[in-house]
Order: structure tokens, then C-alpha cells, then sequence
């Protein structure tokens, strides 16, 4: 299935060229049905709703009966590792967030408030899928930041109704109001406002190339988290790491979908062998095979390093969405990590327990953007306010300077803007 190959610019090349998403053709498509549910609201929603989903809607609102009979539903046991999974997250997330400040100096005071946003839309994948993990990940940071109307979208299955897991999840995170409806039309519900979905001033969470390319469309009315794309993983592995670990580790990520990118970068000629042999027994054991399978044949890699430093130098020109260092000293290795979503450290530690359950946020920047972003966190859920006052000690000693500034911008308004205060001195 996969051979152990040396790592250089044509293979880096190959790596990343794979990463290249084209939206052109789906922005096209998503065009028209954005400016309909602007023009349209709910009619249009309903409409596209019955086209995509094959579900005939009579409001989209999701119930507080529809939720308690989920609630009812869902298998016990299974509710309170939802409840674990949200308290985690949230404990996580509290230590993220931005305070506010404020300074004296010279006759001035400056400073700078921090507030939630008013509104947060968060979308999740569904249908014939149940994705909870998402809801989570997505609306607990939402609500420890203090947004005070947290939305979900999720598109129905055909009877209407959405999982009843992804409900409880939603529901325990502390959504305020949950949606049946998916794709662009989501987006732009959710952009711009319709009769029954309130404006999001920002949206967040996953989706197909169709509702990435509507975000990335309806960005500036509204602000969005990133552009998600397939999954990937890169595991910094040496001889100490056990094959049979590492092969279900990349097989957790070639799993989601055929263009997930999986890859083992070792100094270990051996481990890399064991690997190969590892993948080809374990693939043959998964449900969704035919997937795990083409993503191997299309996106996996095996690489041999020179040493485990040159590993993690590989991973930050690769940038990973995942990274596993799978050594006996991770912590060692950790400082030089400089592009990566988010790293797992040690032999005993699966990138699947970041999905779940550790509390660390799994929407993470895809396709090499970790050498610029960051996971979601809950301070993508407030802006800052900065303020400003001066006393007129304060722009009696710097009127000079911010004269002679604006002038050298050839901007004389903002000049006799403080001439005219200083004549009150």
C-alpha cells in the first residue's frame, strides 16, 4: 500500500500541491443560491432545503419537545460523556480568555474592553451523519465567551428530523436555538437574516467545499472562523513507537474522507517497515475501507528522516492540522514545534482523544494555514473595544508631534483638529 521513500522538494512539492482546494467552480454555484435566501428568507431556505436535503420543512426551528424526546432518546451512559466532553472543553477554554485593561500615563488614559459577540452561528454537518464532537467543539467556546445567542445549523435526514445525538449535544453545550437546514443556504441564512433565523455576526464549524465556499463569500457580512478543509495528520515517530499504534493512528484520519492526508515521518527504517505491513492488516478491519484506502493510495506518505530533529523540521514546512509526536521524549521536541493545529505528545497519547474528549479544540487550520492560524478558541467569540482620553496636559505635550504627523500625510483637517484644542489651553 505505502513504501517508505526519502523526504526532499519533490516529494515536499508533491505534499503540498495536493493541499491546493480550487472553489471557483462550487463559489459558482453557491452564488445564486446565496442571494435567493437573502432576497427570499425562509421561503428560499425551505426550498433548497426540500432540493438538497429531500426533506419538506414547515418551520426550521428546532422544538423544545424535539429536543427533550432527543434527550430521552439518547442512550444514558452516552449523555454523560457528552457532559465530561463539554466540562473539559470548557475548562480548557476559560484559560484562553483576553482580559481587558487600562493604563495611566502623562494625562492620559488608555485602554481596551473585551465583549462577546452578540450572536454566533454554528454550523454542523449532518444528515446521514451525526457529528456531536462538532457541537461541542464549537458552541462551548462560544458560550464561555459570554456570546449570548449561540445558533446551530444542521441539515435534516429525509423524515424531517435531526440525530437525536447531535440534539443532546447541543442541548448540553447550552445552544440557545438550533436549526434544520445545511448547506449554503445555512450560510447565508445565517449571513444575512431571514424571517426565522436571527443574523450571526460570526460563523464557525465544518463543512463540504460547498459551505466552505459560501463562507468564504459571505465573510465581511459577517465574520467566519477558517476555511476547514480534509483532515490530515503527521505523526514524528521513532523507534520506540509501537507500528501497531501509529498505522490506526493515520488510519483515524484516512477514515474521515478520500482526501484526507495521512503521514508517518520516522528515523527509523524499521518502524517504517512495520508500519506498511500494520496498515495493510488494519485497513482490511474498517467499515469505511474503500475511503481509508483511496486516501493511503492518494495522500499517504511514509518518510524516512535522518533523525527525529529533521522529523519535526519536515512537520513545519508540512504544517499539519494534527501532530503526534510519538517519541520517548516529546517534551524535548515540543519547543521546536513552530506549525502545527495541534500536537500530541508521547506514545500513549491519540490524536482521537483530542477529538473527543481532552478539551484542547479540534477545528483546526487545514492545508499548511497552521503556519498562520490557530484552533478555534473562545477568543475567536469577542472583539475588543479600544478607548482613549486625554487631558489637556496630556495633548498640550503632544500636539506638536501629532500636528507635524498629519501634515506630513497631507491630511490638514486632522491637523487643526487639535490646532483648534490647543488654542484652549
Amino acid at each position: 500500500m505505502l513504501r517508505p521513500e526519502r523526504y526532499g522538494e519533490t516529494l515536499k512539492n508533491r505534499i503540498l500541491s495536493r493541499r491546493s482546494a480550487d472553489y471557483s467552480a462550487a463559489e459558482e454555484k453557491v452564488k445564486p443560491i446565496l442571494a435567493d435566501v437573502k432576497a427570499r428568507g425562509d421561503a428560499a431556505v425551505f426550498e433548497y432545503t426540500r432540493m438538497f436535503d429531500k426533506a419538506d420543512l414547515k418551520t426550521l426551528k428546532v422544538s423544545e419537545e424535539e429536543i427533550s424526546a432527543a434527550l430521552s432518546a439518547v442512550d444514558g451512559e452516552y449523555l454523560e460523556i457528552l457532559k465530561t466532553a463539554a466540562a473539559n472543553i470548557a475548562k480548557f477554554h476559560e484559560k484562553q480568555l483576553q482580559r481587558g485593561f487600562e493604563y495611566e500615563e502623562n494625562g492620559k488614559i488608555m485602554g481596551q474592553r473585551v465583549t462577546p459577540l452578540s450572536c454566533a452561528g454554528v454550523y454542523v454537518p449532518g444528515g446521514t451523519a451525526a457529528y456531536p464532537s462538532t457541537v461541542l467543539m464549537n458552541v462551548v467556546p462560544a458560550k464561555v465567551a459570554g456570546v449570548p445567542r449561540v445558533l446551530v445549523a444542521t441539515p435534516p435526514g429525509k423524515n424531517g428530523e435531526i440525530r437525536a445525538e447531535v440534539l443532546a449535544a447541543a442541548h448540553i453545550a447550552g445552544a440557545d436555538e438550533i436549526y434544520k437546514m445545511g448547506g449554503a443556504q445555512a450560510v447565508a441564512a445565517f449571513a444575512y437574516g431571514t424571517e426565522s433565523v436571527p443574523r450571526a455576526d460570526k460563523i464557525t464549524g465544518p463543512g463540504n467545499i460547498f459551505v466552505a465556499a459560501a463562507k468564504r463569500l459571505v465573510f465581511g457580512e459577517c465574520g467566519i472562523d477558517m476555511i476547514a478543509g480534509p483532515s490530515e495528520i503527521l505523526i514524528v515517530a521513532d523507534g520506540g513507537a509501537r507500528a501497531e499504534a501509529v498505522a490506526a493512528d493515520l488510519l483515524s484520519q484516512a477514515e474521515h474522507d478520500k482526501l484526507a492526508s495521512a503521514v508517518l515521518v520516522t528515523d527509523s527504517e524499521e518502524l517504517a517497515n512495520a508500519v506498511c505491513e500494520e496498515l495493510e492488516k488494519q485497513v482490511c478491519l474498517l467499515p469505511r475501507r474503500e475511503i481509508a484506502e483511496t486516501s493511503l493510495k492518494n495522500n499517504g506518505r511514509i518518510i524516512l528522516a535522518e533523525s527525529v530533529k529533521q522529523a519535526v523540521d519536515i512537520a513545519n514546512e508540512l504544517a499539519p492540522e494534527h501532530l503526534e509526536l510519538a517519541v520517548a521524549d516529546p517534551f524535548a521536541l515540543l519547543g521546536r514545534v513552530k506549525n502545527a493545529g495541534s500536537v500530541f505528545l508521547g506514545y500513549g497519547t491519540p490524536e482521537a482523544a483530542g477529538d473527543y474528549l481532552a478539551g484542547a479544540n479540534h477545528t483546526l487550520p487545514t492545508g499548511g494555514s497552521a503556519r498562520f492560524a490557530s484552533a478555534l478558541g473562545a477568543n475567536d467569540f469577542v472583539k475588543t473595544v479600544q478607548y482613549m482620553r486625554y487631558d489637556k496636559t496630556a495633548l498640550a505635550a503632544e500636539a506638536d508631534k501629532i500636528i507635524r504627523f498629519a501634515e506630513s500625510e497631507g491630511l490638514s483637517a486632522h491637523a487643526r483638529s487639535v490646532k483648534i484644542r490647543r488654542k484652549d489651553e
